[in-house]
């Protein structure tokens, strides 16, 4: 099939010829790149895709943002009459409706970690993803459907690809897809920064825009912007240091020290003092080595280190 002709199409029926192409199966890499390039051209390409794609995905929970598969018989009937009306996405929603009836929703399994925590899950495909301290990440993968839900925390994924069935992680409203990748994705409230170490992967937000990412780029995701930067690579096998329970720290401010050290201890560090905030430090520590790097401060940076209850304040 040739790529749809923008001349004689509205953006929405287009946009509906596409959906229904990636859920026709037989889907490749050529055609993800054909439609990556379309979707490139405008906002509200994109736009119009998704909205197709989100009401088909909530409603029958058949498939995420781009993920191919052979539709069962009822649905390859059903879905090219659907693409070519004029109202589109509302009968788009019906058909998922019927088909959410027929077929139901993916079965998924939940996962957590405890403050200081790790844990690896080893996926049948031969993904492999590990959760960090705090972390809640929800699964759903199967034959049809390779899903993951960052609820909260932060995981590294080393994802198997297969182009007919990309992996998409959801963490507050971004989506992350796979596109032969090994990533870290930290979730922060409604802001995601997502690390890719190897491969490629798209990053999409709520508000149409997207990047692949490049290996050594970090992207900051929020629901209205998109903000990418480069990092070496030491840096970013620093941020992978709690795989192996450390933390490494390099030219860092005290109060970013602090704030990491507090993800996985029970007793919590304090710096109250800007100009303290504002020191640095250099070091490997575990995770769990809260009153060590309060024992440092005092002997290496000549700081107070004065413990109440489960608190210790880091002073001058």
């Amino acid at each position: 099939m040739n790529s749809p002709d923008p001349k004689a199409q509205s953006i929405n029926e287009i946009a509906s010829a596409w959906l229904e192409r990636v859920n026709a199966g037989n889907w490749t890499d050529e055609n993800q790149a054909e439609l990556d390039a379309w979707l490139a051209e405008s906002s509200a390409r994109r736009a119009a895709y998704w909205r197709l794609e989100d009401a088909w995905s909530n409603a029958s929970r058949l498939s995420a943002l781009h993920v191919p598969m052979r539709q069962p018989a009822l649905q390859q009937r059903i879905l090219p009459i659907l693409a070519r009306t004029a109202a589109v996405i509302a009968i788009v929603g019906v058909a998922g409706i019927v088909a959410a009836k027929y077929f139901g929703t993916p079965e998924s399994q939940t996962y957590t970690t405890g403050l200081g925590g790790r844990e690896t899950l080893a996926l049948s495909d031969g993904s492999r993803i590990e959760l960090n301290t705090n972390t809640v990440l929800r699964v759903a993968a199967n034959a049809h459907d390779r899903t993951a839900w960052l609820e909260k925390g932060e995981a590294y994924f080393e994802i198997k690809h297969d182009a007919a069935h990309p992996f998409v992680v959801f963490a507050a409203g971004q989506r992350i897809t796979d596109l032969g990748t090994k990533f870290l994705v930290r979730q922060n409230k409604d802001r995601v920064e997502v690390a890719l170490m190897e491969g490629s992967a798209r990053v999409e937000n709520g508000s149409a825009q997207s990047a692949v990412l490049k290996p050594g780029e970090v992207v900051v995701a929020t629901a209205d912007k998109l903000s990418i930067t480069r990092s070496v690579a030491a840096k970013l096998a620093n941020e992978l240091s709690w795989r192996q329970g450390q933390l490494v720290f390099t030219e860092t401010t005290l109060a970013d020290a602090v704030t990491e050290f507090n993800r996985y201890n029970a007793v919590k560090l304090a710096v109250r003092d800007p100009f303290v905030a504002k020191m640095k430090i250099n070091g490997t520590f575990p995770t769990d080595g809260a009153e060590m790097f309060a024992r440092v401060s005092q002997h290496i940076l000549q700081l107070r280190a004065v413990k109440h209850g489960d608190e210790i304040v880091i002073s001058r």
